[in-house]
């Protein structure tokens, strides 16, 4: 299982002749595109593929098709309704197995993809702060952290569980507070923001907890009457 530029459709060819299994994307170009979108809708059908967030209903068209350079036809697999524009192009040499689970196979590519994409452009995992191994140790350390709580806090959103660091940056964190410092506890009054109501719910589990460093005072949020 690899990517579509990882090598060509005729080192494919001779994976294919000594009986190795391969699962990969096919390069859409413009005429490509053009001739999936013109099927007729008999030629598609509609599968429940499972994902994170429970099923999602797929539209596939299953086939044989020749290959350039291949040698032979190779089994594509043609997905819309995931999400893009643009229809995905599995190919394989697997004939036997289910659409459905080659599917969810190559998802977890996607989604591990999608985990180093966002480190990069959002925690700026490419750009350490020294050439130094034990500071870019600590950088490389904070930002997959960093991107830790994120996934944490997702998870603790209804409806949000699937979304991406910057999405819930803006929507949550992004936001000004006064902070109010008492003998029992320390209050974060957050300023009006449209996700702030959600936060603060799910805040409340952690309103009777002490926290050690802050000298056993509980951390509590609220919402000011202003944005």
């Amino acid at each position: 299982m690899f990517d579509s530029k990882f090598t060509t459709y005729q080192n494919l060819g001779k994976l294919n002749a000594e009986g190795v299994k391969f699962l990969t994307v096919r390069r859409r170009g413009r005429n490509l595109v053009a001739d999936i979108e013109a099927l007729p809708d008999t030629a598609w059908k509609r599968l429940k593929v499972e994902c994170a967030e429970g099923f999602r209903t797929l539209r596939v068209n299953d086939s044989l098709v020749p290959l350039k350079g291949y040698g032979g036809e190779v089994r594509q697999i043609a997905i819309t309704g995931h999400g893009k524009i643009k229809p995905a192009l599995l190919i394989t040499n697997d004939l036997s197995t289910p659409a459905e689970s080659l599917i969810q196979t190559y998802a977890r590519r996607w989604l591990v993809e999608k985990s180093i994409s966002e480190q990069i452009y959002f925690f700026h995992l490419n750009r350490v702060s020294s050439s130094i191994v034990i500071k870019v140790d600590f950088d490389l350390t904070m930002s997959i952290l960093a991107r830790n709580l994120y996934h944490l806090l997702a998870r603790e959103l209804t409806g949000y569980g699937q979304c991406e660091s910057e999405t819930l940056f803006n929507k949550f964190i992004d936001n000004m507070a006064t902070i109010r410092y008492g003998e029992e506890k320390v209050e974060a009054v957050l300023k009006k923001k449209r996700g702030l109501p959600l936060l603060l719910e799910m805040g409340k589990s952690f309103d009777a907890q002490k926290i050690l460093w802050m000298g056993n005072r509980r951390l509590t949020f609220s919402g000011a009457t202003i944005s």
